[in-house]
């Protein structure tokens, strides 16, 4: 396992950031790590890369202690934090050389343009820090995460400010780096970690409410499928529950409607029959598939 977090707390005076905490990521795996404002993500991605120690518990990285190695674990982690710290006064390739210094990168130059060029940074390598937007400000972060090579790259809300071409660019990007090295990602973005991630964590509150692959938790509960079905003028509930397998039926807007099935039950045929039989026509319909962003809410919206 790349990354392994046993029961991890960390208290700050009387606030508990993080409670008892376990996980596992394997490498190759992108896993999503999500949580509300204040659930403790960011503690605990602090944690893992040894920039604050915990209160109690374990966590190695790539088989490094964060605690008894935090050197080892240094060298094999690369990290973009949520604020993107950068030397606003440095120019670009004179920064990513500085970094990969530290880190002492073998044949660094060629490293440096490497990172420029798979982080699409050729055109404004020439300029300082300062001068580059919000989305090229992100681009070099990413860039000094990965000129080092890390076994482990976490990657704390790393498309803020980017645009939908560079959106698109950005997560290609880290879909291939998640081939070959473990990668931790958190964004607020429901619709990256649906494309992105094969496994979402969700943290709320400094507990972990669910842990499970993306595609599962996306399927949630299989008891009922969901319709939605337009027509091209009103029909009524009682006429939709006449429709052999519709259990319940509710109005969206207009004359489209949300019907509900068991599960084994495809009523798609059922509908357009009805529809030739009372004169109708079906402008569309389509099965309404349960989106993360519900998932999310349902796991971290409740008062507890």
């Amino acid at each position: 396992m790349s990354i392994v977090v046993e029961h991890i707390s960390k208290v700050y005076g009387q606030q508990r950031a993080l409670d008892n905490v376990s996980f596992e990521v394997k490498t190759g795996e992108i896993v999503g790590f999500l949580g509300p404002n204040g659930a403790g993500k960011s503690t605990m991605m602090k944690i893992l890369t040894c920039f604050i120690p915990p209160t109690g518990g374990k966590a190695t990285v790539n088989g490094f202690d964060v605690m008894e190695q935090s050197i080892d674990v240094r060298r094999s982690v690369g990290y973009l934090p949520e604020h993107n710290p950068l030397y606003l006064d440095m120019y670009v390739k004179e920064y990513l050389e500085f970094i990969g210094g530290l880190h002492k990168v073998s044949k660094l130059r060629s490293r440096v343009e490497e990172m420029i060029d798979i982080t699409g940074l050729t055109v404004e390598q020439h300029k300082q820090i300062v001068a580059l937007s919000k989305g090229y400000r992100q681009r070099v972060g990413l860039a000094q995460a990965l000129i080092h090579d890390p076994a482990v790259l976490i990657l704390d809300e790393p498309t803020t400010g980017l645009d939908p071409n560079q959106l698109a660019e950005i997560r290609e990007l880290i879909r291939r780096i998640g081939k070959q090295k473990t990668v931790m990602l958190s964004t607020h973005i429901m619709q990256e970690v649906e494309i992105l991630c094969d496994r979402v964590i969700i943290i709320n509150k400094g507990n972990i409410v669910t842990d499970k692959e993306t595609q599962v938790l996306q399927q949630g509960d299989q008891s009922k499928i969901v319709i939605i079905a337009e027509f091209d003028k009103a029909v009524s509930k009682s006429q939709l529950l006449k429709i052999a397998g519709v259990e319940d039926a509710a109005n969206v807007s207009g004359n489209t409607w949300q019907i509900v099935t068991g599960p084994q039950t495809d009523v798609r045929s059922d509908v357009f029959k009805f529809a030739v039989e009372n004169g109708l026509s079906v402008l569309g319909m389509q099965r309404e598939e349960r989106k993360l962003e519900d998932v999310f809410k349902e796991l971290t919206g409740k008062k507890q």
